[in-house]
């Protein structure tokens, strides 16, 4: 798991909740992937193991909000989307954004819960 790049705690458990905070594709402190999929596909690896580190998987989140260097990536990104999350589909936001850190075309910041229905 990468170390976060900023004074910040990538995720906290609070009772049932897991709260993470965004997630960008990196890897040994740098960005993986030159294209939206590429990185939503990676960022959402390091979202699953940061989860899995709290008890939690991807099934258990219930809210994502997507912040996006350009709005021109949205289909990108829902399709590398689909294929992490499949049939689960948490409520999501997507935003346009100026820049990310480290140079990110997307980030995902996501609640999950654990604690059944």
């Amino acid at each position: 798991m990468s170390k976060p790049i900023g004074p910040y705690t990538p995720a906290k458990r609070i009772g049932d909740w897991v709260v993470c905070s965004g997630q960008i594709a990196l890897v040994d402190g740098t960005i993986v992937g030159d294209t939206v999929g590429a990185q939503v596909t990676q960022l959402l690896a390091n979202l699953s193991e940061l989860l899995g580190s709290h008890q939690a998987t991807l099934d258990d989140v219930v809210k994502t909000t997507v912040f996006l260097v350009s709005m021109d990536d949205y289909a990108d990104m829902n399709a590398a989307y689909i294929a992490a999350f499949g049939d689960h589909r948490p409520t999501r936001s997507a935003v346009a954004v100026a820049a990310l850190p480290a140079g990110a075309l997307v980030e995902v910041e996501a609640w999950a819960y654990t604690g059944g229905n």
